[in-house]
């Protein structure tokens, strides 16, 4: 059965839309504190760049064996031949990739000593395109969607200007007329722009903050009552949530049902990018035809493994392979 399925994800093509950017590591020692004031000099010995935000959710949906097209805006500044280098490294087209001459390529720099993140420093640009610049970019999206077979459109939003609520009207619409699958990964000022997608998932503190919700801990009937909620409200077939330590919970829209399931008991090293995992490993899941109750367990197991390593990384196949038949959540 496992095999099946990835044979079933090997099949797909997913249109990854969405932010895009650098995730940088800067990594060293302290030993000294500054003359100048009173902060840490921190003595870099090693400089790691890997590809973030919608660019992970891609590297996600490649090492599953699936053909991911990104699309996103990138500037054209020193990092621009950066990215595209990390594309071209692990096989990713940027036949989706618009280069702006007024955008900044966004990069997170991360500063560690002695495997302690210090600091971060972010270099990025996150007011919304011009009407022009929308405009170039809608039209390479129309122009991928119009050329190619696309089974599936995955929204990565991370509120850096990108999406619009017209940008991402038009896609939704164009995806829904074509029966194309829509994935949705939210931030804040979208949260209520996604009308009638397929799956919709915000982790626990992006359903608060886009419910206005101000309880510092919810209960799971109180999460349940939220979701289904929102997706009648908004259309939405499967809305899943991210609970962090309380693992996961879906609403099927359709059947009326909800379910959850416990995270698993991991050696959490970060916590960075699982989410990229997890809407990575749902939305080609739902593609093959499972059943949203087992994809939930599934991409629930997945955004744990990733968590074990250190930085944004997207999930081993193998491993994950070798984890689903171990827990038997396929028959």
């Amino acid at each position: 059965m496992v095999d099946n399925l990835f044979k079933k994800f090997s099949k797909s093509n997913v249109l990854v839309i969405g932010d895009v950017m650098i995730d940088a590591y800067w990594i060293g020692q302290v030993t000294r504190v500054s003359p100048e004031a009173p902060v840490p000099v921190l003595e870099v010995k090693q400089r790691d760049y890997r590809l973030g935000g919608a660019a992970n959710v891609a590297l996600n949906i490649k090492s599953l064996g699936a053909n991911p097209i990104l699309c996103g805006v990138i500037g054209q500044d020193e990092h621009e031949s950066l990215f595209t280098k990390l594309l071209n490294e692990h096989g990713l087209s940027n036949e989706g990739i618009v280069s702006l001459p007024q955008r900044t390529t966004t990069v997170k720099y991360r500063m560690i000593a002695n495997k302690t993140q210090m600091i971060r420093v972010d270099e990025e640009d996150n007011t919304p395109l011009n009407p022009e610049e929308q405009i170039a970019f809608v039209k390479r999206v129309d122009d991928l969607i119009s050329r190619k077979s696309i089974d599936s459109i995955i929204f990565e939003d991370y509120d850096k200007g990108l999406l619009s609520q017209e940008t991402i009207a038009h896609i939704v619409s164009l995806a829904r007329s074509k029966q194309i699958v829509i994935a949705v990964d939210p931030k804040k000022r979208n949260f209520h722009h996604y009308q009638g997608v397929t799956l919709f998932k915000p982790n626990l503190k992006e359903l608060k903050d886009g419910l206005f919700q101000d309880d510092e801990t919810l209960s799971l009937k109180q999460i349940h009552k939220l979701m289904q909620n929102f997706a009648h409200k908004m259309n939405i077939d499967y809305m899943m949530t991210t609970l962090s330590e309380r693992g996961i919970a879906i609403y099927d829209r359709q059947k009326d049902n909800f379910s959850s399931y416990p995270a698993f008991l991991r050696k959490i090293g970060d916590v960075s990018g699982a989410g990229d995992t997890v809407i990575s490993v749902a939305t080609l899941s739902l593609l093959a035809g499972i059943p949203a109750t087992t994809v939930a367990a599934m991409a629930n197991l997945a955004g744990g493994i990733v968590c074990e390593y250190a930085g944004v990384v997207p999930i081993d196949a193998a491993v994950f392979k070798e984890q689903l038949l171990k827990e038997a959540l396929l028959p």
